[in-house]
Formats: C-alpha cells, sequence, structure tokens
C-alpha cells in the first residue's frame, strides 16, 4: 500500500495476442503462449514487490481481461472493465484515472496510447530502454502525492519501477 496522501498506478500493457485467427476481430484476440507466460511472470514480479492493486480497470478486450487472469495476484479485486479503455488515447485513460476510486489503481490497456499516457505521468520517465515503445506486458508503477485521482496531474508522478517480463517481444 501507499502512505496516506499518495496514489499509485499501475499501468499494464497487454501481453502478446495471438494472430492465429486473421479473421477474428481485434478485440476477440487471445493471448499467445508467450502472452500467457510474460503474464505469469509479470504477476510474480508485481507480488514480490507488494504492488498490489485494490481497484482494477480494465479493456474489453480479450487479450487485456486475459493478461489480468493470467497475473494469479492473490486477493486481487474482479476488474472493471471498460470499452472506452479499448485503444484509448491518453486523454480517455486520464480521465478514466481522474474517476478512479481505489489508493493503489491498475490499468490494463492497448499502444500506442498506453506508451503515451505513461509519458505523461511521471516527472522523470524511468530509464529503461524500453519505456518508449511499451512493449507487450510493460508495466509502470508511478507514485503521485495526491489525496484523490480527480487531483491528479501529468508530469508530477514519481516512477518507482518499470519492468517487461523476460520472455515478450
Amino acid at each position: 500500500m501507499t502512505p496516506d496522501g499518495h496514489r499509485r498506478l499501475i499501468l499494464i500493457r497487454h501481453a502478446k495476442s495471438s494472430w492465429d485467427d486473421a479473421e477474428m476481430p481485434d478485440h476477440d484476440r487471445p493471448l499467445n503462449p508467450r502472452g500467457k507466460r510474460a503474464s505469469a511472470e509479470l504477476g510474480q514480479w508485481l507480488a514480490s514487490r507488494d504492488y498490489l492493486p485494490d481497484q482494477v480497470l480494465c479493456s474489453t478486450a480479450a487479450r487485456t481481461q486475459q493478461t489480468y487472469a493470467a497475473l494469479g495476484l492473490e486477493g486481487a479485486p474482479e476488474p472493471e472493465l471498460a470499452r472506452a479503455l479499448y485503444h484509448a488515447e491518453p486523454e480517455t485513460m486520464l480521465a478514466a484515472l481522474k474517476a478512479a476510486t481505489g489508493q493503489v489503481v491498475m490499468m490494463l490497456g492497448h499502444n500506442p496510447g498506453i506508451a503515451a499516457f505513461a509519458a505523461l505521468l511521471p516527472a522523470e520517465p524511468p530509464h529503461h530502454a524500453d519505456f518508449a515503445r511499451y512493449p507487450t506486458a510493460a508495466t509502470l508503477v508511478v507514485d503521485f502525492e495526491i489525496d484523490s485521482w480527480a487531483a491528479l496531474e501529468p508530469h508530477r508522478g514519481s516512477a518507482l519501477d518499470f519492468f517487461v517480463p523476460s520472455g515478450r517481444d
């Protein structure tokens, strides 16, 4: 958990999805085996650092829901599914986060919007070669010294961690 007067965001791009069925609508594409492995690795990493959400905002796409399920976080809440987060622009993600009620919020979404959103959050971006491209299953953990998400302003966060599972792109 975070101290009073703080909020934490765990921002996750979905893991690698399957392109086996070219006729399948994008929204319905599931994770491929590598995506499932990367999600499990990410879940272990999150749990090992006690980065556990009390609220989860998730795109309605199959691959984001499957990424969250494959994290295997014990005691984690059911995700709040939001169609607006499917291929959302940074402004849409910001609006969803400003309406959040949890102290530690996990948000799962898609590129290119999630990379742009991640870049808007910390005062100083993490020093990681993959941060700008935000590959599949990439995760930013950022803290804000605010009492409510409604007070969130861009470039005011403190990046705590940025993680990319080894079994991804």
